[in-house]
């Protein structure tokens, strides 16, 4: 390498000019003459129960939309959580146009996931995109001076759900605690500069399954967890779920479910109907004036709550203890593109443990997203995705701050997304997949990996 002498080093510098140094100032200083500012909104979204629709008898828990918006001078973000088991493609439009129109939120630095509660409506209210806009304009309303920080913890409520039965020798669901499973919990908290908090955003992989036969609305454990976040916050911010690469991950404690669907088999093999490889939606077909059905689903509604809580205790240490340092000035960048994986249409029926037969299908595109804040990155998938793909993902990203949020910014038409791997086993998912084997996986990894590499070079 060349080294320039001293003198001479001393003497190019007296010859900038002012202009030349004041710019090269302004370019290595930090934007903290413009502070970075947060607001945050939840509101309640709950459904009347005069408009439920059939199959539902009531509600168990209020669920909501939780909003934050960011903003750090130049450009503002937005992250949403919707207690819904998916976002339609036409409520991620109408929010990302609003956003855009009237808040100034790029649709690329919007991200809005589903918690995937599998306890509400399938079909969405179509006035839920007015509801999600009504929380962002009171968050951007609430908009203060802030910063954030992010950390990491662990909590062991998933397991891996995809075992080979010790009856059948196929593969069925259960838990399975040598399969792959990150019991990663992400937690970045949105404080004010005198560190109360704002939001706090979180990341976990686990299915949202335990309330599902009760035939009531629910926000499941991801609203359990939020509620009991925000209560021991009191109520002065927003606890907002992200959805992790959940698509092969249940919750480890499950036994009423199995129990109930063992019930449900039965009843049903009296009528003499086998659904032995099926599984008929809700709590369809079980006597809930049985005690031992009703003992059973109260059990359910308790291990939502204890869930709930076991996951926001390790929010809340994480949130005490383990938080990096907090950035007072970050940046935001945000990039979206969709890739394209080759589709199969599934041709026979049954839930898991035989093969499929399939038929050549249309092209299946994937939207990716990434949103950057500072050194903290959330790569976006709008589908159920398995879990390592997501592991692999963080492994090769360049922040060690990265999560994967899935089941946001739309609902792809691919159903689950397995690993390649996982074709070998015929689990519910893989076989019910509409993705063909080889594409999915590394067009997912490489997606992102392209869309952090934008975030860098901007």
């Amino acid at each position: 390498m060349t080294r320039i002498p001293l003198a001479m080093a001393a003497c190019v510098l007296a010859l900038q000019s002012p202009a030349m140094a004041q710019a090269q100032a302004q370019a290595e200083a930090p934007a903290a003459d413009v502070p970075f500012r947060a607001g945050a909104a939840k509101i309640d979204i709950t459904p009347a129960k005069s408009s439920l629709p059939k199959g539902f008898e009531g509600v168990n828990d209020p669920i909501y939309a939780r909003v934050a918006v960011l903003d750090d001078g130049s450009s503002r973000a937005a992250l949403i959580s919707v207690d819904a088991g998916a976002i339609p493609n036409e409520i991620w439009s109408a929010v990302t146009q609003g956003a855009q129109t009237e808040l100034g939120v790029a649709p690329e630095r919007l991200m809005i996931t589903a918690t995937h509660t599998h306890s509400v409506p399938f079909r969405m209210d179509p006035t839920m995109s007015g509801k999600i806009m009504t929380a962002l304009r009171e968050a951007a309303g609430r908009l203060q001076p802030a910063r954030i920080a992010y950390g990491q913890g662990v909590s062991y409520i998933n397991v891996n759900r995809n075992i080979i039965d010790p009856k059948t020798h196929r593969w069925w669901e259960g838990p399975n605690y040598e399969g792959p499973s990150d019991k990663t919990v992400a937690v970045v908290r949105i404080e004010t500069t005198a560190g109360q908090p704002i939001a706090i955003y979180y990341n976990y992989a686990v299915h949202a399954v335990i309330n599902g036969q009760l035939d009531q609305v629910s926000g499941d454990i991801p609203g359990a967890t939020s509620r009991y976040i925000e209560d021991s916050l009191d109520n002065k911010a927003v606890a907002l779920w992200s959805e992790g690469a959940a698509g092969d991950q249940n919750p480890i404690f499950f036994q009423q479910t199995y129990d109930l669907r063992a019930i449900r088999v039965a009843d049903y093999a009296k009528r003499g109907e086998d659904i032995s490889n099926a599984m008929p939606p809700g709590g369809q077909g079980l006597n809930k004036r049985d005690p031992q059905v009703v003992r059973l689903m109260n059990q359910q509604r308790q291990l939502a709550n204890a869930m709930g809580q076991m996951l926001g205790e390790e929010v809340l240490r994480v949130n005490r203890d383990t938080l990096d340092r907090p950035e007072v000035a970050p940046r935001l960048f945000g990039a979206s593109k969709t890739i394209t994986c080759p589709g199969r249409t599934r041709t026979d029926q049954g839930r898991a443990g035989y093969p499929g037969t399939y038929t050549d299908g249309d092209p299946l595109p994937i939207r990716l997203s990434m949103l950057k804040i500072g050194h903290i990155e959330i790569g976006g998938v709008n589908a159920e995705v398995f879990n390592p793909i997501a592991q692999r993902f963080k492994a090769r990203a360049g922040s060690a701050r990265t999560m994967m949020a899935t089941l946001t910014n739309g609902m792809a038409g691919t159903g689950y997304i397995p690993n390649d791997e996982a074709y070998g086993q015929n689990t519910f998912e893989v076989v019910s997949s509409r993705l063909k084997q080889g594409c999915a996986e590394t067009g997912i990894i490489n997606g992102l990996l392209d869309l952090e590499q934008q975030a860098d070079r901007r």
